[in-house]
């Protein structure tokens, strides 16, 4: 009987991805299978903020070491969390189904986002989610806060801040979507690109695994969230970018919102795009084609990004 090797973080909500995929896998092969915990550079740098250390790869790097040098076999990942270009020797032959891909408030007082007092403190180190949220409501306070799910509901629930903001896919595989104040709309929050999408990663030369991994991919996902994912590299962006997207399929057509907003959420480009689904990489450049054309560049470099 196969055994395979799972590299994962040591989360929670890391822990679940990867022994879901673990479940996938013995239910759809009836192979044995190994969960090898490893840390990462964002694990070991709990206190520092996402822009101190770095984005590139913060959540992956350590376990994309451990692919190249065979000590696991598969990484699962979000998404989200993923570098816009995969790493050499390295491939995703599954983006599992996709899950919710909105964001969700957890307040200490179960108020609604338009009920939040001014000065209200708000924790998310996220600039994507802190922009927008800027854009509906200038007179919140955002805290820096970073940590695992439970860290953060944590903080919450002792008064240290009177919200956060988290993905909804996130808190609902944890079991915690009690705790959800508000599911926020699109039109307030656009998603991070890759947002409620795990992506199984193996070695691109080791084709057994590849084929074990395959039969988990959901293509409507994938094709989604290569379209966001072809969005981004346009925009040359990372995980720290102040931009949402989000496509998806309805009646056979390809969807894809996309926003870019300065950090203090006064200006944005938001646009729309139709097209086949058979070519989401293209859908996704011309998307970001059009956001520059109207102006993205000249906001990314307000957050110090610069596109060309």
């Amino acid at each position: 009987m196969r055994h395979l090797r799972i590299g994962t973080r040591g989360s929670a909500l890391a822990l679940w991805q990867a022994n879901h995929v673990r479940d996938l896998l013995i239910k759809s092969h009836g192979v044995e299978v190994e969960l090898v915990r490893i840390r990462t550079s964002g694990d070991y740098l709990q206190t520092a903020s996402v822009a101190q250390i770095g984005t590139i790869g913060v959540f992956t790097k350590e376990l994309e070491e451990a692919l190249l040098s065979g000590t696991v076999d598969l990484a699962v990942h979000s998404m989200k969390d993923v570098p816009t270009d995969t790493s050499p020797g390295l491939a995703f032959p599954a983006i599992t189904k996709r899950e919710d891909v909105r964001d969700c408030l957890i307040t200490h007082d179960t108020r609604k986002l338009s009920d939040l007092p001014a000065g209200a403190r708000v924790g998310t180190s996220s600039l994507r989610r802190q922009a927008q949220l800027r854009h509906h409501r200038h007179d919140l306070e955002f805290v820096d806060l970073r940590g695992n799910v439970d860290t953060r509901l944590a903080k919450v629930a002792a008064g240290e801040v009177d919200a956060v903001v988290l993905a909804l896919a996130g808190v609902t595989r944890l079991g915690a979507a009690d705790k959800v104040t508000e599911i926020l709309p699109t039109d307030v929050m656009l998603p991070a690109v890759g947002q409620g999408a795990l992506g199984i990663e193996t070695r691109a030369s080791d084709r057994d695994t590849w084929k074990f991994i395959s039969v988990l991919n959901d293509p409507e996902a994938r094709s989604c969230v290569r379209a966001e994912r072809s969005l981004l590299r346009e925009l040359q962006g990372g995980c720290q970018v102040p931009l949402g997207a989000w496509a998806r399929i309805e009646e056979g057509e390809m969807v894809m919102e996309a926003g870019v907003f300065s950090p203090d959420g006064k200006e944005f480009v938001r646009r729309e795009l139709r097209g086949v689904p058979d070519d989401p990489l293209a859908l996704g450049r011309r998307l970001g084609q059009i956001l520059i054309e109207a102006g993205a560049d000249r906001i990314l470099r307000l957050a110090g990004r610069s596109v060309g």
